[in-house]
């Protein structure tokens, strides 16, 4: 045990050391904001630093990544508006020139004068004009001009709108802010298109692809997604023998006839989590209409079958409350399953434990809704830019709610961690066989409280790249990391208590997992970063450990294999059998969503052209839905099975389950995978705009693929249905049953 140990407290502090040396050279490296922007020959102060930052802010009151994207990071429907910017900006100054110089558009030309021009362009627009003791930024009369067209275009999408984005007229009208948003806009096309001092590579390293300014794949992102998949390659071979050769070295443990469980006591503590999975029901109903209202602005932007939804309910809010009650209600089951579980550690009632729970309730209440109207009322512009920040929407996809309701949701989940960790700490002190197991239990605890404050590390004015680097330590680390620890800890000790495994090999197990699965995943955090404004050692440390991520996923098979052998063990153990499919499907999908889908898009060469695409979607809603509310799922149910002292009917969980899992399949293969494919090879062949246009997007194939998505979202939604009809059910039933 002692190596085991030893292994993975080197994997943290090493992997650590690494993403924070990283973040060092995020800070250093990241495109610089100018004081000024000046015209070129007569010093015109065009832009301030004060109009960029301003800018980011109103592009964050209005939504930000929920209204289309930047750098390849928010929403799908509407541009990605640094690389529509770019790309509107060369045809302008192509046609400008070659009108001036030839009398014809620029497409008119022949391949010589075309190529002139367009090496003109290049010139322009990828010299880096930025003056480091000044701190200002050079920009020709002719890109001005260009500027000044897109200053009209987008304002114009912003204040009259857009069906096709989604944006409703009237979602920015003031001038001032429109100016500043444009600001904005120019700023992070700039370092998407400006090379950095000594380099031939942009600040975004050639993100997007734009064939007008030759924004091509770097060597490094070919170079290091050939090495990241030959690595996945030997490090599956490594894995799988180290699997087949240690996976029957636990100690031997004789299954009991009867369910150990059965007669199991509750407390007045557990029973009041009850009230828990009743919310979650109502939430995952509520994430699921607010879902299919957004997917149905992908084919009327702003109605719904006729009614003008778009007035009170924008894409932008649709989406910010869908993705956003996504991470509640999971996150939600998955503390709430904590509270449960943790008088069975201590076998002990704790002192105020029961307060706690209510408090934690009503705070959780408290946040939810709160949030929702403060993200409504920024969104509508009833806030001023700081106090939009603090109460309203920051603007970032899964972490869109203000800094207040942040910092109040931290203070829950130090209360919460203090709740669960005293009763883990009481069963440490016990030493007995399940000490280890207990420790892992503890850690994962304590990562969950800890992390969350990642999401706090950056300011209201902060820069983009920075920003996005803390962003993904609470979306990745936090989500995708020490709450992936917690539930492989958590099943292990249920099992353990089931007597279906030792305790002492569940630890064993455990500690395992969670280096291996953390050697690849704490580093692998910057595979979210490649192409955003940050140094070139996040594509070479990004794409290594990013794929060794997808490797334990690879070894699923085994663990649907175990389980299913499980249930047809012992009799009694069909009394599990609902929460043990769920977590086979949780295998299946960490499989297909999380390893497949996941990598599909992982390696920089691939990233680099599918970003943003429907293809992210695939892996989005796969491994969100499919590994994380799966497992929440069938943590309700494990401990609804604890709580009931019925026999239950398969009937409403055996159409949740089925409903759920073939619906998910026919969204992505009927809808999501096309349409993300079709944008992949536009993305390649013709540049990263046209993937994210209109006119491909609102084209008769995508519009049939879009409506195709209705069968697996019908689907879909009957299962969740189902599922949310078992859980209340059973909920009503035990608060009603006596003591």
């Amino acid at each position: 045990m002692k190596k085991i140990w030893i292994a993975f407290t080197s994997v943290i502090v090493l992997s650590f050391a690494v993403l924070i040396w990283v973040g060092t050279q995020v800070y250093q490296k990241q495109p610089p904001i100018p004081d000024k922007v000046l015209v070129k020959d007569t010093n015109e102060v065009f832009y301030t630093k004060e109009d960029i930052q301003i800018g980011q802010n109103v592009w964050e009151s209005i939504g930000g990544m929920e209204v289309g994207s930047i750098w390849g990071h928010g929403s799908y429907v509407a541009p990605d508006w640094s690389a529509d910017w770019i790309h509107r900006e060369a045809v302008f100054m192509l046609d400008l020139w070659a009108q001036r110089d030839f009398n014809q558009k620029y497409n008119a030309l022949d391949v010589e004068q075309k190529a002139a021009i367009k090496a003109r362009l290049i010139k322009d627009v990828k010299t880096n004009t930025y003056n480091s003791a000044t701190k200002t930024i050079i920009i020709s009369k002719e890109r001005v001009a260009a500027i000044n067209n897109n200053i009209q275009h987008f304002s114009q999408v912003f204040s009259k709108g857009n069906e096709r984005y989604a944006i409703p007229e009237g979602a920015l009208t003031d001038e001032a802010k429109l100016k500043q948003l444009n600001a904005f806009f120019f700023w992070t096309s700039w370092a998407a298109s400006t090379n950095r001092p000594e380099k031939d590579y942009t600040y975004t390293s050639n993100w997007p692809h734009e064939p007008l300014i030759d924004n091509n794949i770097t060597d490094s992102s070919i170079i290091w997604s050939g090495l990241s998949i030959v690595l996945l390659l030997v490090f599956i071979g490594i894995l799988t023998f180290y699997y087949l050769r240690n996976h029957e070295k636990g100690e031997s443990l004789t299954k009991p006839d009867s369910d150990p469980l059965a007669n199991m006591t509750l407390a007045k503590s557990q029973k009041a989590v009850l009230k828990y999975f009743f919310v979650i029901s109502l939430l995952i109903g509520l994430q699921v209409i607010l879902g299919i209202i957004t997917v149905h602005y992908t084919v009327e932007g702003q109605s719904f079958f006729g009614f003008n939804l778009a007035k009170y309910l924008p894409y932008s809010v649709s989406r910010t409350w869908h993705t956003q009650l996504a991470v509640f209600w999971i996150a939600a089951t998955w503390l709430a399953t904590g509270l449960f579980l943790a008088p069975m550690i201590s076998k002990k009632e704790m002192k105020y434990q029961l307060f706690g729970i209510n408090f934690l309730f009503v705070a959780l209440i408290v946040i939810v809704f709160g949030s929702m109207i403060g993200e409504w009322l920024g969104v509508h512009q009833f806030l001023d830019l700081t106090t939009n920040f603090f109460f309203g929407h920051q603007g970032y996809e899964y972490m869109d709610l203000g800094r207040f309701w942040q910092i109040f949701l931290g203070i829950g989940l130090v209360l919460w961690v203090a709740m669960v960790s005293r009763h883990i700490i009481y069963a440490i002190q016990k030493n007995d066989e399940s000490k280890h197991l207990l420790i892992i239990l503890l850690i994962s605890v304590m990562a969950i409280g800890m992390f969350f404050f990642s999401g706090l590390m950056y300011g209201e004015n902060s820069s983009l790249p920075v920003i996005n680097y803390w962003r993904w330590w609470l979306v990745h680390l936090w989500v995708e990391g020490f709450f992936e620890v917690f539930a492989t800890v958590v099943i292990a000790f249920i099992f353990s208590r089931m007597e279906i495994i030792s305790p002492k090999t569940a630890g064993r197990v455990s500690i395992a997992s969670a280096s291996i699965f953390l050697a690849g995943g704490i580093i692998g955090t910057l595979h979210h970063l490649y192409y955003s404004g940050t140094p070139i050692q996040a594509i070479a440390l990004g794409a290594t450990f990013s794929a060794l991520e997808v490797v334990p996923l690879t070894l699923m098979g085994f663990e649907i294999r175990e389980n299913w052998s499980l249930l047809k063990s012992k009799k009694w153990i069909q009394n599990y059998k609902w929460p043990i499919f769920f977590f086979i499907a949780v295998s299946f999908w960490n499989f297909l969503g999380a390893g497949v889908f996941g990598f599909l898009i992982n390696p920089p060469i691939a990233l680099y052209y599918i970003q943003g695409l429907n293809t992210t979607a695939v892996h989005a809603h796969t491994a969100l839905f499919g590994v994380y509310g799966m497992l929440g799922m069938g943590f309700i149910i494990i401990c609804l099975r604890f709580y009931s002292d019925r026999v239950w009917s398969s009937t409403k969980l055996k159409r949740a389950f089925w409903f759920l899992n073939i619906g998910l399949v026919a969204m992505v293969v009927l809808s999501l995978l096309p349409i993300g494919i079709i944008q992949a090879y536009t993305s390649i062949t013709e540049g990263y705009s046209f993937a994210r246009s209109s006119d491909l997007l609102y084209s008769p194939t995508i519009q049939t693929l879009k409506w195709m998505r209705m069968i697996g979202d019908i689907l879909f939604s009957i299962g969740i249905f189902y599922f949310c009809w078992f859980t209340i059910d059973e909920v009503m039933y035990n608060y009603k049953r006596k003591k």
